[in-house]
């Protein structure tokens, strides 16, 4: 997300308070956590409103979360009014999607596939982790500064904005490598044709050759070798041949959907 994850990182709002690295995250924190996020982005990045738009995200995400979660999250999903190509989870439930990679997407199970990947960070909690691991034993610096309006010292600014820009940071291999296997298991059962996931790849990879700087904002958030590619593939191929027959790779729904995000208007300048 490039400069707007600065500016993100710069809302959150300071405090200096400490605890100890045996410090964990609750659920309730991270979706708090995560609904401050969310509303910043709200603020920060331009997401699409078009009712039909945002129900046929919102369906589809939730027939993958349903056979995802197994804490109950509050599920919430936006395409991002831009061109580019990304797609981010923010802790707690909250997936956002470009129009950018929707409009590059030849059939359903691919956008399912992205959606699936980036539930899988939320169910690995890589954020999460990420937040622990930036702060150390000052994780709940990041905490109460982002649940609250209670400080203010420059120390303590520094503490948070670690831990908002841990929670957009790039994924390491391991964690990319989670989260396509969870979306591999999250599209299957929910009735998805798994190919998309490799087949998306493989889209975003043949642009990238082509139109290098087309794909920065993807490939800045998404460690992408061409091993992924493979490894998913290979995955797949591990399925017994029963668990793929009858699997849905393309409706008429998804088709009406990307079309009417192509029609929209033209996406804001994107902002420097």
């Amino acid at each position: 997300m490039g400069h707007s994850v600065i500016r993100l990182a710069r809302s959150v709002v300071p405090c200096l308070l400490l605890c100890t690295s045996a410090c964990a995250v609750s659920t309730q924190q991270e979706v708090e956590i995560g609904t401050n996020y969310a509303s910043q982005i709200a603020k920060e990045l331009p997401l699409i409103q078009d009712a039909e738009v945002n129900r046929y995200i919102t369906t589809l995400g939730l027939s993958l979360a349903r056979v995802a979660d197994q804490r109950n999250l509050d599920w919430h999903f936006h395409v991002v009014d831009s061109k580019e190509v990304n797609a981010f989870a923010v802790p707690g439930g909250y997936i956002y999607v470009n129009r950018g990679l929707i409009e590059r997407a030849t059939n359903m199970s691919q956008v399912a596939g992205v959606l699936g990947h980036e539930i899988g960070h939320v169910t690995r909690r890589h954020s999460v982790k990420q937040m622990q691991k930036a702060q150390g034993t000052n994780i709940g610096a990041t905490l109460l500064c982002t649940l609250t309006a209670a400080c203010n010292s420059g120390l303590a600014q520094t503490a948070a904005q670690i831990g908002a820009s841990a929670a957009f940071a790039k994924f390491s291999r391991t964690d990319e490598a989670e989260a396509d296997d969870e979306g591999l298991r999250y599209v299957v059962k929910a009735g998805i044709d798994p190919n998309g996931i490799p087949e998306m790849f493989e889209i975003l990879e043949k642009e990238r050759k082509e139109k290098p700087t087309s794909m920065d904002l993807w490939f800045a958030s998404h460690p992408m070798e061409e091993s992924r590619i493979a490894d998913t593939r290979a995955a797949i191929a591990k399925l017994p041949p029963d668990q793929l027959k009858g699997l849905v790779k393309d409706t008429k729904e998804f088709q009406a959907f990307k079309k009417r995000v192509m029609a929209l208007p033209a996406p804001p300048p994107t902002k420097k």
